[in-house]
């Protein structure tokens, strides 16, 4: 098999005919790559932010002529209930590896899925003109914690636990699916790591590019990750078919830790092979470690059966592609 990077795709289409689709999450790592490919796809885009002029700056001046274009709103009243809106994406979502999760961290991360989400449901509910389809963001976090050892294969019928991570991504999935009441067919994106110039991954690149990089806290935990490129061809490919339900947004080939470590510390011809215990990190960040140090095997069963094609379904193009 050819392990080269395949070269750069055209732009995904999100569907016959221009359409005005409203993006949440529109200046992070994921809605930045969609806002584009939506411009370049012929779209009119309507992004929620807190930060327009941020925004506006990273989309330019909303065009006067009818040519896609973006215009920026910082709340939902500032869109009438005549504006039409055929898609809505919901990505909006503070970071949440960072500050422990105590009392008030949790409220906020809450606040910034939930919260989000009930407005845009809120002003569905007032629009004339009902979005057709909700993309809302969610993460394989819904599925808890699967311990090392454990080699279940994960797919969308698998059940949350109940620990903070699921339980936030099961709430931010039930405020989107909401929208159903009104017509509205919904979508949840469960994501995994996503491999980009931008998010996690520099991150996690940086001690392998120190050669610092092998196995965390014995290594065993699975790792599912997915491509920035998948991520954007999936919310078209999905923007195509119009069918709602769970999906996993995770590429077909899941590794472990070490797996994950080893081929990237051989795509950036580093060594490989100084563990790193697991322990300092449950000092530090308490519940949150378990992102890092436990994982989810998960399969991209729903994406596979309706016919999504892949680019990158295995890590070493898809590493080599962003480094």
């Amino acid at each position: 098999m050819n392990d080269a990077a395949p070269p750069m795709a055209a732009t995904p289409s999100f569907g016959s005919g221009q359409r005005n689709f409203l993006v949440t999450g529109a200046t992070g790592f994921i809605g930045q790559q969609l806002v584009r490919a939506l411009l370049r796809d012929g779209q009119q885009v309507t992004v929620l932010t807190r930060d327009p002029g941020k925004a506006q700056s990273l989309f330019g001046q909303p065009s006067v002529d009818g040519a896609a274009s973006v215009d920026c709103v910082s709340s939902m009243d500032q869109l009438p209930p005549l504006r039409r809106i055929d898609v809505v994406i919901n990505l909006a979502g503070a970071r949440i590896l960072g500050w422990r999760w105590t009392a008030a961290r949790r409220a906020a991360l809450r606040a910034s899925r939930v919260a989000l989400t009930d407005q845009l449901v809120a002003w569905i509910a007032r629009a004339e003109h009902k979005p057709a389809l909700m993309l809302s963001g969610s993460a394989i976090g819904y599925y808890g914690v699967q311990p090392q050892g454990d080699d279940t294969v994960l797919t969308e019928t698998a059940p949350p636990q109940p620990v903070f991570m699921s339980d936030l991504c099961r709430e931010w999935e039930e405020a989107a699916r909401r929208a159903a009441a009104h017509g509205v067919t919904v979508a949840c994106m469960r994501f995994g790591l996503v491999l980009g110039r931008q998010g996690a991954l520099p991150m996690l690149l940086l001690p392998i590019k120190l050669g610092l990089g092998g196995p965390l806290g014995g290594g065993r935990q699975w790792q599912s990750w997915i491509h920035v490129e998948d991520v954007i061809g999936g919310m078209a490919h999905l923007c195509r078919t119009g069918e709602g339900g769970s999906y996993n947004f995770t590429a077909p080939e899941s590794l472990t830790q070490a797996q994950f470590s080893k081929v990237a510390a051989h795509v950036l011809h580093r060594p490989y092979g100084l563990p790193t215990p697991g322990w300092p990190m449950r000092v530090a960040l308490g519940e949150q470690a378990d992102l890092l140090l436990e994982g989810q095997r998960v399969a991209p069963q729903r994406l596979l059966a309706s016919g999504f094609a892949f680019r990158y379904p295995q890590l070493k193009p898809a590493l080599e592609s962003l480094v």
